[in-house]
């Protein structure tokens, strides 16, 4: 695990996820405009009980607002499954 993806569990701890995987696909856009700026690709699945009654964009939002300034440069792409435990 990398600097950033520990960055963005305990970030991403707010939101009490029963589980959290993060994966770093930065190697798969070398050349990419967003990777020579720094910027990670990342594949985020999280499963948390604060997602229950949320729709997809609510939970999206919760989730760049527990990342904060890190969706503005240390994260250049994030793919989201956001999901609840029923959901799983």
């Amino acid at each position: 695990m990398n600097e950033c993806q520990t960055r963005m569990r305990v970030r991403l701890s707010i939101l009490e996820p029963v589980s959290l995987n993060i994966i770093d696909e930065s190697h798969k856009h070398a050349g990419h405009a967003g990777a020579r700026n720094g910027g990670g690709h990342y594949v985020l699945n999280i499963t948390s009980a604060q997602f229950v009654g949320k729709s997809t964009v609510t939970r999206h939002r919760m989730i760049y607002s527990a990342l904060g300034e890190m969706m503005e440069q240390e994260i250049h792409a994030l793919t989201i499954l956001a999901v609840t435990p029923d959901e799983v």
